[in-house]
Order: structure tokens, then sequence, then C-alpha cells
């Protein structure tokens, strides 16, 4: 039996805040190749979650806050919001379940811890399919888009790169 408590979060959280991706994880599954990963995934509210869908194959992801509030958004394939779904440790609305296949980043409106649990097994070259239309991590336009997630709203259309 593995136990977790709240000085895993905490360590986690502070390993996140002084990260240079400004987010964290730890996993729970002890194997890459686990059918079920199933993790904790600590993250500041400057980090940039690049716009991507699980395809290969296609995979549901789930997400449930344990501490701060996220904002999910989910988008068409030219990067217009469809959906923006807040969810925070404190409710109403504390998880979400993103389709197989679905377009979808997170930005954290303030430090959170999300426990997120997705089908296995993880393979680095073809878990995500990263949005052609978004930035890739590091870019120089990454802290604008940021911004623009905290306050996008379905219909919105992404800011040009």
């Amino acid at each position: 039996m593995e136990r977790f408590d709240q000085a895993l979060l905490a360590t986690l959280a502070d390993t996140a805040a002084n990260s240079v991706r400004r987010r964290a994880n730890h996993n729970i599954h002890p194997r890459l190749d686990d059918p079920v990963q199933r993790f904790f995934n600590a993250m500041q509210p400057d980090t940039y979650v690049r716009p991507h869908r699980h395809c290969t194959p296609p995979r549901w992801e789930l997400f449930l806050v344990l501490r701060g509030r996220l904002a999910l958004l989910t988008f068409a394939m030219d990067g217009r919001v469809i959906r923006r779904e807040e969810i925070c440790a404190a409710g109403p609305v504390f998880g979400v379940e993103v389709p197989e296949a679905t377009w979808h980043a997170l930005v954290a409106l303030e430090p959170s811890i999300v426990f997120e649990l997705k089908e296995g097994p993880y393979h680095a070259l073809s878990d995500k399919d990263f949005a052609q239309w978004a930035p890739a991590e590091g870019d120089s336009t990454c802290a604008a888009w940021v911004n623009w997630y905290r306050l996008a709203q379905p219909g919105d259309m992404p800011p040009v790169s």
C-alpha cells in the first residue's frame, strides 16, 4: 500500500515553484508502460501547457484538483476555444474528464496540485499530439499565451504567434 500525505504535496509544490517549467509531477504508477497512468501534477500560475490531444491511440484524461484553482480549455482544430471549465479544490466543480482526442490545455489560476489519471502505456513520442497553431514550450510567446488562457472564453481565437 502506498500512502499520500500533505508533506508529499508540499514538497511537490516547492519543486514546481523552483523549476524552470514551473510545474512538477510525482508518478504513482511504477513503470511508464503501466496500462493506467496516475500521478500528481503541481502547477504554478505562470506555467505554459501547450494545447494537445491524445490520439495515438485515442485516450481520455481525468483531472481532479487537490489544491488551488485551474481552468481547462478545450479547442477546435483552428484553436478557437470551445469550452472553458474552471475547476477548484473547494468546488463546486473539482474535476473533469476530457474525452479522447480532444484538444485541451490547463492554466493554473493560482498555485495548484492536480491528480491526473489516463490510460497507458506512456510513450514520449506518441503520448501527445501538440497543436501546430500554438507555440512550443520555451517559445518567447508562451507568457502571452498563459495570459490569454486566464481570460479566454468560448469563441475566442488564440493570440497570433
